[in-house]
């Protein structure tokens, strides 16, 4: 039941928090922004961190990602521009954290993203890609963001536990194609948060290829400072230290994410 838009709608999951996910969200977009895209980041973690990491305070979220969810508002409603040309957001506040309870006996409680952003053509704005950044649980919002999407994007951390915690997301991922959306694609797994110094996260990195294969991107992300300090400039990484190895390879990250966009619609 991937939403019938005519933007490509990706979601950016992980049930563990810490691995980059929110960061992966927004600096993909700013990435894709920057090659002429235009992006809508709908942030669906009640934490609100893709929202503060793109400089759009609390006070600037009058109509959010529940209201759209519990039929409230509609998208063209609660669209806000960033300080990233082409970049909008939908941003997030604390009232997801019981949105949950609140459509848990709607029959159409898995649906609601999908009919929030199917009204998206009457946003005057032409969006290429939308990407659902969720909460770090595999909750009734992740399940809401797989159903709305034509693909998943996991960032994974470089560590021990790495392929444990990715079996389970991958069983949800599995069942939301089988029972809600069956044009449900992997996009891809990013492997972040890269130490070369470690050999724990070099095992890693060959342990998740050989259980994967070329469903991983080429790209890695490093660990680096210049990145983990941007958002608390209410910055992109992109925007805040263009030449960092870390905004490089999110770079680098969007022109392969648009390379296997091109090969999963000429499929």
């Amino acid at each position: 039941m991937a939403s019938r838009t005519s933007a490509r709608v990706i979601a950016v999951a992980n049930q563990k928090g810490g691995v980059g996910k929110t960061t992966t969200a927004i600096n993909l977009a700013t990435a894709l922004a920057a090659v002429g895209k235009t992006v809508l980041i709908l942030d669906l973690d009640p934490q609100g961190n893709a929202s503060t990491g793109l400089g759009v305070g609390k006070n600037q979220r009058p109509v959010s990602a529940y209201d759209l969810i519990v039929g409230k508002a509609a998208l063209r409603d609660a669209v806000v521009a960033t300080a990233v040309p082409r970049l909008y957001l939908v941003p997030s506040t604390l009232d997801l954290l019981g949105v949950e309870l609140e459509i848990a006996g709607d029959a159409d409680r898995a649906s609601k993203v999908s009919r929030a952003i199917e009204g998206y053509d009457s946003v005057p704005y032409r969006f290429d890609y939308i990407l659902a950044d969720c909460p770090p649980s595999l909750n009734l919002l992740t399940v809401n963001a797989l159903a709305a999407a034509h693909a998943l994007l996991v960032p994974l951390q470089c560590e021990f536990f790495a392929l444990e915690g990715l079996s389970q997301l991958l069983q949800t991922f599995e069942q939301v194609r089988k029972t809600i959306n069956p044009e449900l694609e992997l996009h891809g797994v990013v492997l972040t948060m890269y130490d070369s110094r470690n050999s724990l996260a070099a095992q890693v990195v060959q342990d998740v290829r050989a259980f994967l294969g070329d469903k991983v991107y080429e790209t890695i992300i490093p660990r680096n400072v210049r990145v983990s300090e941007a958002p608390s400039h209410g910055k992109p990484a992109i925007l805040y230290d263009l030449k960092c190895p870390g905004s490089q390879a999110y770079l680098k990250l969007a022109s392969e994410v648009i390379r296997r966009e091109r090969q999963l619609m000429a499929a």
